[in-house]
């Protein structure tokens, strides 16, 4: 199609007709699928992508306005991370402040990596979307920009057409990681996962370019240059890979850290959690923090404080509400959000 306002008025009987098929047949591709043949179906999805159509519109079957008055949380996690992750947790509340203002439901649509996360998205009864921190190549991405309402992306990565809320991750994590590396001469990184396959693994300086999630790029890239700044290079720096955002898994990690010939004196972790858990890993080998091994966090969360970690400050309850009101058309989307690094005692300066 050549316009969005051309692909509105396709209709799923065109749909039909172009496949060949009923338009019940069509119908039950999008609503009820285990009726339909696998060659059928794909006569339908063929020729909907040709005309540029992406699927029953929920909203409009609902309410003769259109309108749901409902947000979509869409959320690369399994469903309890969004209840048992602190930052997810206050992310998550900001949306529902707002939500709450302005008479408003709120959806949370997991993403699982699974086929029918792109018919999950099209399915949604609702107004419009808010996406939780995914990879530059997540096919919601697509669909989320196929559906033609109102979205936002919180983190990254930056779609043309959708709005963006995020902090400068590269500048935060430079800031962080000189105070985590200062003094050091041997440098860790706990790391978020490179890739939607979410490979756990320890390795050194891997390839900033090939991490398909930018959060953890533009991470990475920052404290690759925290390090550089204090004259080691990158492919020294060792960086242990989780899986997940997970305290136990970083503890782990962690562990194997030390326990090498060339253990760490400085650890800039991604998260608070992740931080947690490095700092039980170090005490349970017998190192003192900050001088035998240096921690640093991310998000300045409550057990931030309790642990006297250095971290990155953010809100991610602010962030959650600035993605609400850009969703609902209430406020432009902003530039970037606030950061600052809260110095504890965690570090050794």
């Amino acid at each position: 199609m050549d316009s969005a306002a051309d692909a509105k008025r396709v209709t799923l009987a065109q749909v039909a007709q172009r496949a060949g098929v009923s338009v019940m047949t069509a119908s039950y591709t999008y609503n009820r699928p285990s009726r339909v043949s696998e060659q059928s179906r794909a006569k339908v999805l063929a020729a909907a992508a040709a005309l540029g159509y992406a699927g029953p519109d929920p909203s409009a079957r609902s309410l003769r306005r259109g309108s749901t008055r409902t947000l979509g949380v869409v959320m690369g996690e399994h469903l309890s991370y969004a209840f048992e992750d602190p930052q997810a947790a206050s992310f998550l509340a900001g949306i529902a402040d707002v939500c709450a203002e302005s008479g408003y439901g709120m959806t949370i649509l997991p993403i699982t990596g699974a086929d029918d996360d792109v018919s999950r998205i099209q399915s949604a009864a609702v107004d419009g979307f808010i996406v939780w921190t995914t990879s530059d190549d997540d096919p919601v991405l697509g669909a989320v920009r196929a559906v033609r309402r109102p979205a936002v992306v919180h983190g990254g990565p930056e779609v043309a057409g959708l709005g963006l809320v995020s902090i400068d991750n590269r500048a935060a994590a430079r800031a962080v990681g000189t105070a985590a590396f200062a003094g050091a001469g041997r440098p860790a990184v706990v790391s978020f996962p490179l890739s939607r396959d979410r490979i756990s693994t320890i390795t050194r300086g891997p390839d900033i370019a090939g991490a398909t999630f930018p959060v953890t790029r533009q991470r990475l890239e920052g404290y690759r240059q925290a390090a550089e700044d204090i004259g080691i290079p990158w492919s020294d720096v060792v960086v242990a890979v989780c899986a997940h955002n997970d305290a136990a898994e970083a503890e782990q990690a962690t562990a194997a850290l030390l326990s090498g010939t060339h253990a760490p004196d400085a650890i800039a972790a991604m998260s608070d959690e992740q931080a947690a858990g490095a700092i039980r890993a170090a005490r349970a080998a017998g190192r003192t923090v900050p001088s035998d091994v240096a921690v640093t966090g991310w998000d300045d969360a409550a057990v931030a404080t309790q642990l006297g970690l250095t971290t990155v400050a953010q809100s991610l309850r602010e962030q959650g509400a600035a993605c609400a009101h850009a969703a609902l058309g209430h406020e432009p989307v902003p530039p970037a959000a606030a950061w600052s690094v809260v110095t504890r005692a965690s570090t050794r300066s």
